[in-house]
């Protein structure tokens, strides 16, 4: 139950438009495919740091402070409710520069970990959303989160070379499809407060 749960959410979550795929989308359509993958690949190494910052930084609060562990669990379900609600009232803003940048392949890269790696708000919803999969029952609950923060992020990797490749006519095809994308985002919202409910209620570890 909880991993169909978690691929279900998680393939949501990685389908709505969002900063990142904003980002190899935009990348892709003013430099090229290459640029467009690239961008792709960096933006998943930051999805990889925040897997393990999650990880074993949750497990290090859990062996600190029990009150701790509840502070960062409110935090990180209000701050799902509150994404989930953002999310659903956001209008579509999507906006591709197709102007020609000349930027090398590694600057594409590293801004594309550094968009994602220095986002706090990226940090939190890995804490609030990792360990609502975790089966205390089997233990080695960091190796557990560590296998879901990989799983995401190799179906991030999959999806966004995907739209690295193809930026230019997805771009073109969000622009256009802007009921769809409300639809899309309305779903993520949804799984977002739904998550954020789920994890108030929660047992604590």
């Amino acid at each position: 139950m909880n991993l169909a749960l978690f691929l279900t959410a998680s393939w949501v979550l990685i389908l709505t438009p969002g900063p990142d795929m904003i980002y190899v989308i935009t990348r892709g359509v003013s430099q090229g495919r290459k640029a467009g993958m690239i961008s792709a690949v960096g933006v998943t190494l930051g999805i990889l740091v925040h897997t393990l910052f999650a990880a074993f930084g949750l497990a290090i609060i859990l062996r600190t402070s029990s009150l701790a562990f509840l502070a960062v669990k409110i935090a990180g379900a209000l701050y799902l409710i509150y994404l989930g609600i953002k999310t659903i009232k956001q209008k579509s803003d999507i906006s591709f520069n197709k102007k020609k940048t000349l930027d090398g392949t590694g600057k594409v890269f590293f801004q594309g970990v550094l968009t994602n790696l220095l986002n706090p708000k990226i940090a939190l919803f890995f804490l609030a959303f990792l360990p609502q999969f975790v089966i205390p029952d089997k233990g080695h609950e960091s190796v557990q989160m560590l296998c879901l923060g990989l799983t995401y992020a190799l179906f991030c990797i999959i999806f966004l070379v995907f739209v690295g490749y193809f930026s230019g006519r997805i771009g073109s095809w969000l622009s256009r499809k802007g009921r769809l994308e409300g639809k899309i985002r309305c779903l993520s919202g949804s799984v977002f407060i739904v998550l954020g409910l789920r994890l108030i209620f929660m047992k604590g570890r």
